[in-house]
């Protein structure tokens, strides 16, 4: 029997004019960029070690590169004081908050379902004979807890 081979949507299809749209995609869709936005959005403007103490589980190295990224792209501004030492602060730049408004929809989604995901986690694993664990989810990670 032949597979038949399944159309992808357009916005899907790798072409020179949609690769930035992929890229974007990969963007906010990795571990941190959501997390940062999530974060700026809520307290405004804040500096690296405040951002990084409220970031859960970030390494420097990865919320520099997460920063850089978020820079380039257009969601975060870096400001530098000419001050000694220097201070430096991030916000998200406007571009940024329409995305956070998205943002804060996945958080009050993740929020609203956690009984229901806990439960979908249990029959999984009881149907899979797997040992309940405790998850992020379950403990109420800190991302849902801002909402």
């Amino acid at each position: 029997m032949r597979k038949t081979a399944t159309k992808r949507p357009p916005e899907l299809e790798y072409t020179p004019e949609n690769c930035h749209a992929r890229e974007m995609l990969a963007r906010i869709g990795d571990k941190w960029s959501v997390y940062v936005i999530h974060v700026l959005g809520d307290a405004g403007t804040l500096r690296f070690n405040e951002l990084r103490s409220e970031v859960e589980g970030i390494s420097q190295r990865m919320l520099t590169v997460t920063l850089r990224g978020m820079e380039r792209d257009g969601l975060v501004v870096r400001t530098v004081y000419p001050e000694v030492p220097p201070r430096v602060e991030y916000a998200l730049t406007p571009l940024g908050a329409t995305l956070r408004q998205l943002v804060r929809g996945l958080v009050e989604w993740s929020g609203a379902h956690l009984r229901e995901v806990d439960a979908a986690r249990a029959a999984y694993d009881a149907r899979n004979a797997r040992p309940l664990r405790s998850t992020r989810l379950a403990r109420g990670g800190a991302l849902m807890k801002r909402a």
